[in-house]
């Protein structure tokens, strides 16, 4: 299914994005891909509630997927903060 494709391309993008960050000149540039990050992390929350209200993802699993990004969403948050504290 195109969401199920969708729901991948944004997940990889997030560890592409970081990945990316990593090898630039500069906590300025990383900061801007971590950004480009939480942007595919907040896409892929959307379609975590796009796939649960259409019946594809269970209560309990949208759940769990929920806490993940959101997680994931908070540690990126956290790093960004500690680059531009350091700057």
């Amino acid at each position: 299914m195109r969401l199920t494709n969708q729901i991948r391309r944004a997940s990889v993008s997030i560890e592409s994005n970081l990945a990316e960050g990593c090898g630039r000149n500069g906590d300025k540039e990383f900061s801007r891909f971590i950004d480009l990050a939480q942007g595919s992390a907040y896409e892929v929350r959307c379609q975590l509630f796009i796939a649960r209200d259409l019946g594809f993802l269970s209560v309990d699993n949208f759940n769990l997927l929920i806490s993940k990004i959101d997680e994931i969403s908070r540690m990126m948050i956290a790093f960004q903060k500690k680059l531009k504290a350091e700057s």
